[in-house]
């Protein structure tokens, strides 16, 4: 079976960034895929000899996702660097533009629908683009990094560092709702398997929280612990299950982890109380074809949970979105027969950026755009 396309190209331009004590940059979105891809790469390079200059995670709230030019701003000061982007930046066409003006050297890896074109990056890996003959496109961003970090390591990957590394690779792909088919479903056993015996201490510390003896299964029990990982927040240009996932001090990661536990209880309680001011509108508006509204109070991170409730219950695509002053930032969840990003593209002229999966999707908009960007919408979906 062939590689992933450019896969191999990357490892050969790390191996050679390490080989001359190049400075790495590596740049991941604040969701758990992002947060476990950029410790899966981080830890390759290490083995490798390599030294890693700064870590990033932009914060939705401020920021927007993808490349921001406030993690631009920040990070310029590294340059010249090798600066990796994970599980984001195949739509950051401008920001990639920026980012090599200053001096970077970008690559990116990501598992995205591809839109029109791709950025202008000097190596982009990402199985969805133009001429990919690997066969399986359903990967998560930490299942791309984890066979890079296969080509990279060869011999130096011990049964040990796999394990480690598959169990990041499996809350990855769960939480991102990757389908459990294939290589999903053998990464996802493999890693469940090693988890019930970690000793990575962020991960260890759930059992002493939250044992899985509380639970019917394991599963249910790993649910609970990506639910706690998920309600991560960025703190300072970090993330906190970044720091909990590479804690090596059991006892800080005990805390570290009941404050996310706590966090958890929190988020899911504004979420039921999202949903509940939703449904008031939603009946309202039965015979529109899409669930369409904005609030200016919203928590950007739980749009998505919130929009893929709504979605479900309703079976129709739904785009909600927090109004700031000049733009709003959305998510979209759409039922099984659509394709939100393929969907969005129809109406791309009147949006800022979009970009995500079929099924789960973002976009940010100027406001003076939402109502032609909904009628729009409504059109395509007639």
């Amino acid at each position: 079976m062939p590689k992933i396309k450019n896969l191999q190209k990357a490892a050969n331009r790390i191996l050679k960034a390490v080989k001359n004590k190049e400075k790495f940059i590596i740049y991941g979105d604040a969701d758990l895929d992002g947060v476990t891809s950029v410790i899966i790469l981080k830890e390759s390079i290490r083995n490798l000899g390599g030294d890693i200059s700064a870590v990033y995670f932009p914060d939705r709230e401020t920021e927007g996702y993808g490349i921001t030019k406030t993690g631009l701003d920040y990070l310029k000061n590294f340059s010249p660097a090798l600066f990796i982007t994970l599980d984001l930046g195949i739509g950051n066409f401008e920001e990639v533009k920026i980012a090599k003006k200053l001096g970077f050297e970008v690559i990116i890896i990501d598992h995205h629908q591809v839109l029109d074109k791709i950025p202008q990056a000097s190596i982009v890996v990402d199985p969805k683009q133009k001429n990919d003959m690997y066969s399986f496109k359903s990967l998560a961003t930490a299942g791309i990094v984890f066979k890079l970090s296969e080509t990279l390591l060869k011999e130096k990957l011990t049964q040990k560092l796999r394990e480690n590394f598959l169990e990041l690779v499996a809350l990855a792909t769960i939480a991102d709702l990757m389908p459990r088919v294939e290589e999903n479903s053998l990464f996802i056993e493999e890693g469940l398997n090693a988890l019930r015996n970690t000793w990575r201490p962020g991960l260890k510390v759930f059992s002493f929280i939250d044992p899985p003896t509380n639970y019917k299964n394991f599963q249910e029990f790993t649910q609970k612990m990506i639910s706690s990982l998920s309600a991560a927040e960025k703190k300072d240009h970090l993330n906190e299950a970044y720091f909990l996932l590479t804690e090596q001090n059991e006892r800080k990661a005990k805390i570290m982890a009941e404050e996310l536990f706590k966090k958890s209880q929190q988020k899911h309680l504004r979420i039921k109380e999202i949903v509940g001011e939703m449904e008031d509108r939603i009946i309202k508006k039965q015979k529109e074809e899409i669930i369409f509204e904005g609030g200016k109070d919203w928590p950007l991170a739980l749009l998505g949970p919130v929009a893929s409730r709504i979605c479900q219950k309703y079976q129709k695509p739904t785009f909600l979105f927090r109004i700031d002053k000049k733009e709003s930032q959305g998510a979209v969840r759409v039922p099984l027969r659509f394709d939100s990003v393929k969907l969005m593209s129809k109406c791309s002229k009147l949006l800022e950026t979009y970009g995500g999966h079929a099924l789960a999707s973002g976009f940010r908009v100027k406001n003076e755009q939402l109502e032609k960007f909904k009628s729009c919408l409504i059109k395509e979906v007639r």
